[in-house]
């Protein structure tokens, strides 16, 4: 799975678990993060992604209902928090990201001409787009899942660190590390991602499993402070400096910061250095991000027939297929030392 936001893969320890340990917790999962996964991952044989009898896109239709009941059953609860208003200075990655996707459109084009289906997928993940008709009919489904949801002024993952950090929800789920910068106790990645997966561009498999990873261990073990790390994913590289300082990894950023304390002190020992433009702005949108306590979040029992309603009415899904889905949110399931009850779960 590619990393977007900062790297700091090589740096931060994992605890993996099983989806079977997390029953009883719930999760702040990053919507757009988990949307884009769902629009590059479920797709057809020649990367076509799935869609309806008038050709809308519900990719990520089905991603949100199977693995939001799929994780039901096993006890967790999810809360989708959604992205508002990206900040100023994010706007040079979002138009890098969006020239890949032009990019990998075209090769896409040109390899399903060829025939050539393996690379065509590979190409068609890489398009993935997420409108908000896309958005307004996710949180349309949840709603009638009993689903809660958050809207955030600006960047999803703050405010679900947000949650994660007043107790609203025990974790916070993304595939990206900025949760950590934001100041999330907690953090979940490869959520729902078990077994085998395939390297890209590799003929090489390699075993997932949820990891853990909490912002006070790594602090501990890195010797820095949470101000410190900020700085360190500032030298490696954010949405909001995508170059980061030039010739600088995650382990010699570790080290830079560690030996001089702060970016600044950094910049002045490094050959070549230079302070990131809007160093002060970059900092304030991690340490103090823009986030909101307007919500209130709630499990309700499904609507079922609302649900099929849209699903299968409107979307094409199979009602068979629905209806299996959502029994499985009404399902008490015994784990560890007891049962949970369906009003301890929707309560």
């Amino acid at each position: 799975m590619q990393v977007l936001g900062v790297d700091l893969s090589d740096l931060v320890s994992k605890r993996r678990v099983r989806l079977e340990d997390l029953s009883g917790k719930s999760i702040a999962v990053d919507a757009y993060n988990a949307m884009y996964q769902f629009l590059a991952i479920i797709r057809g044989v020649s990367g076509e992604p799935l869609m309806d009898r008038e050709r809308r896109v519900t990719s990520h239709l089905s991603g949100i209902l199977y693995r939001t009941t799929n994780l039901a059953e096993k006890g967790i609860r999810l809360v989708y928090v959604f992205d508002g208003a990206p900040p100023a200075l994010k706007e040079v990655e979002l138009k890098r990201r969006m020239k890949v996707k032009d990019e990998a459109l075209v090769k896409y084009e040109e390899a399903r001409k060829r025939g050539a289906l393996d690379e065509a997928r590979k190409y068609a993940q890489m398009t993935a787009r997420l409108k908000d008709t896309m958005v307004d009919d996710a949180k349309r489904l949840l709603v009638s899942m009993g689903v809660p949801w958050v809207q955030a002024p600006s960047e999803g993952e703050a405010q679900a660190a947000h949650l994660a950090t007043r107790g609203d929800v025990w974790v916070a789920g993304s595939q990206d590390y900025d949760s950590l910068l934001f100041g999330a106790p907690r953090l979940i990645r490869n959520l729902a991602v078990t077994g085998r997966r395939k390297l890209p561009r590799k003929d090489v498999y390699v075993e997932v499993e949820p990891e853990i990873i909490e912002l006070n261990l790594i602090l501990s073990e890195l010797g820095l402070n949470r101000e410190q790390l900020v700085d360190l994913g500032i030298l490696v590289g954010t949405d909001f400096n995508p170059k980061g300082i030039k010739g600088v990894g995650p382990k010699t950023a570790l080290n830079l910061i560690k030996e001089h304390g702060k970016i600044e002190n950094v910049v002045r020992a490094v050959k070549d250095g230079e302070l990131p433009e809007n160093l002060d702005t970059i900092r304030e949108i991690f340490l103090n991000p823009k986030v909101s306590d307007n919500f209130v979040i709630e499990w309700k029992r499904p609507d079922v027939d609302g649900v099929v309603s849209f699903l299968c009415g409107e979307r094409a899904f199979s009602e068979v297929r629905v209806r299996n889905a959502l029994e499985k949110m009404m399902i008490g399931v015994e784990y560890g030392k007891g049962k949970k009850t369906l009003d301890a779960f929707f309560g």
